[in-house]
């Protein structure tokens, strides 16, 4: 698959939104950050899987093993760190939310427990240190599901395949318009209505596998508009915006324009490759796991709110922290010269038997109250 630095920008326009909205800086729709994340997803996931599948090399034990190495060592060492900082300053009811949500995050279900226990916009959801591991849980279900429907349906040929990726992204967008008039929470954060938005860059990787990217005039302008609609989305959007139904579309068209249209000669391309834009996106799955728990932790200790400053000032400091955990952790666990397999999966087991471990026992132990006379 041929890299794409464009794509990196594209990280880069969605992650930024997103800490700038929950640091509270005046980006009221920054939120729709994560559905430009699922766009990428649905369409790089499903790009690689086509790859393979059509040249015979296609193995699930591989799919996992990448998605492992891009997804856990850094979502567990943030965890870990996480830890002593939680035992220190949280209330033993807060400590114990916090310990339910590390057990859900190892389960790839924290878009399940947060379904019913918070609401994304309330102003308590500001006090949860691992609330935004709910997209993860979404995509780390997405990840289970997909590849062993590619495979299956692979035999009875590309069109079926793509006629049912349509069928579903059509099925959970309906689901989804839907869903926010009649079960919110449920809507914003499970994987049926929030399908959709993975399925459109999943059919624009079926269309660029046959076909090149659009040339012309028409690329110039396609790709601008992508940027539009992602700003005014950003801009415009707010917590009493219905979501994520056909509002959503704005962002994730604006995702998939980009995706299509961005090439070598365009505005959007000069935008989104310059070595600022690409080097958040290549640390933006970093930060964004970083950001949420800097915000929390600064909010309990404060004895009033935060000042702009203070929030202004994490935000840097998570592309900070973000790029050492990219140079000193995703980079190594990538590299399969630097890590055998076998070696992989037994460090995520032990790591995840680990937090697992720590969670119960915080849950059993109703947060540590024995911390507390």
């Amino acid at each position: 698959m041929v890299y794409r630095k464009e794509i990196d920008g594209l990280r880069a326009l969605a992650v930024i939104p997103v800490i700038l909205f929950h640091a509270g800086l005046g980006v009221s729709g920054g939120y729709v950050g994560v559905d430009i994340f699922f766009v990428i997803s649905g369409y790089l996931i499903t790009s690689i899987i086509l790859r393979e599948l059509t040249a015979g090399t296609f193995s699930l034990i591989h799919f996992y093993e990448r998605r492992i190495r891009r997804i856990l060592p850094a979502l567990f060492f943030v965890i870990f760190v996480c830890l002593p900082f939680a035992w220190l300053w949280l209330l033993p009811h807060e400590l114990k939310s916090f310990a339910e949500s590390v057990v859900a995050v190892v389960l790839f279900s924290s878009n399940i427990l947060f379904w019913q226990e918070s609401e994304y916009f309330a102003t308590g959801a500001e006090y949860i240190p691992l609330l935004h591991t709910w997209s993860l849980a979404v995509e780390e279900q997405y990840y289970v599901i997909y590849p062993l429907l590619m495979l299956l349906l692979w035999r009875f040929g590309r069109y079926w395949l793509v006629a049912l990726i349509l069928l579903t992204g059509l099925l959970s967008l309906g689901l989804s318009e839907w869903g926010w008039r009649y079960f919110p929470e449920a809507n914003f954060y499970l994987l049926p209505t929030r399908a959709w938005e993975l399925m459109l860059g999943a059919l624009l990787a079926f269309y660029l596998f046959r076909h090149k990217q659009p040339g012309g005039a028409i690329r110039q302008w396609g790709s601008l508009l992508g940027i539009l609609f992602i700003v005014a989305a950003v801009f415009f959007f707010d917590s009493d915006t219905p979501f994520p139904g056909f509002y959503a579309l704005v962002p994730t068209t604006g995702a998939a324009l980009i995706i299509l249209f961005t090439t070598e000669g365009t505005l959007a391309y000069w935008l989104l490759s310059q070595r600022l834009m690409v080097g958040m996106g290549l640390v933006s799955y970093s930060a964004y796991l970083w950001h949420q728990p800097l915000f929390v932790f600064a909010r309990i200790r404060s004895m009033d709110t935060p000042s702009l400053g203070l929030m202004l000032a994490l935000s840097i400091a998570t592309f900070v922290l973000a790029y050492l955990t990219w140079l000193i952790i995703e980079r190594p666990f990538r590299n399969k010269r630097f890590l055998a397999r076998k070696t992989l999966f037994f460090i995520a087991a032990i790591a995840a038997l680990l937090l697992l471990g720590t969670g119960v026992v915080l849950i059993v132990s109703e947060g540590a109250m024995y911390r507390f006379s």
